[in-house]
């Protein structure tokens, strides 16, 4: 099929367009997930005008199995832990507690990197846009969410172009709202949605973050 996106930044405006009951609102604000989800995401906070941050989320894979998770951990410090894999493991406590504490060095690396020493916002009692550049298992969303229950939000929004409709469904039942703005029954990979689906780097995550920031802060001088 056809390509529907010309990029992130194109998903980001479509996007939006299903978004607009949280325009303008005090209490909104778009967290993206580094790095694909923050074109998408700086492109939705700028159509909706509200701020813009990033949540940042790494799996804790079993140490020589990194491909099954025991959980993840998120900004903050917040873990998700997958109990019915953990439940298998000799020694649990002490092996999440290690792989958690290095992913956590990892997470403050970046966050430090991309916020160029901005605060994180303060995330009790907001409605909170959580965006992705699309959905396929949906497996860093959720750890994402799980993280986010534990900072009191008031509600979380899960805001997708593209995804599986299956995991779309899955999110349906697990958030306040799902917006997944397609979701074909022929749906295999997020890339083949877009037509330009190269990496997102860091410096652009930066210079987004920071773009996002003056834009936010002209608008409601």
């Amino acid at each position: 099929m056809d390509a529907c996106f010309r990029d992130r930044i194109d998903a980001g405006r479509q996007l939006a367009a299903k978004l607009n009951t949280y325009a303008g609102r005090d209490d909104v604000i778009v967290l993206g997930l580094p790095r694909g989800g923050v074109p998408v995401a700086y492109e939705v906070a700028r159509q909706l005008r509200v701020p813009l941050d990033i949540f940042l989320v790494r799996k804790l894979g079993i140490p020589g199995f990194q491909e099954l998770a025991m959980g993840a951990v998120a900004s903050g410090g917040l873990r998700d832990v997958n109990k019915d894999v953990v439940c298998y493991l000799p020694d649990a406590d002490a092996i999440l507690d290690a792989v958690a504490a290095r992913e956590s060095v990892e997470i403050e690396r970046r966050e430090r990197a991309y916020r160029d020493g901005r605060q994180a916002p303060d995330l009790r009692g907001r409605t909170v846009v959580l965006v992705d550049d699309g959905l396929a298992t949906g497996a860093t969303m959720r750890a994402a969410v799980g993280a986010l229950r534990q900072r009191n939000v008031a509600k979380i929004v899960v805001a997708v172009p593209v995804g599986s409709p299956e995991t779309c469904g899955e999110f349906e039942q697990e958030v306040d709202e799902t917006i997944c703005a397609i979701a074909p029954d022929s749906f295999h990979a997020v890339g083949q949605y877009y037509e330009d689906f190269s990496q997102t780097t860091d410096d652009e995550v930066r210079e987004l973050l920071a773009a996002a920031a003056r834009e936010f802060k002209s608008q409601n001088e």
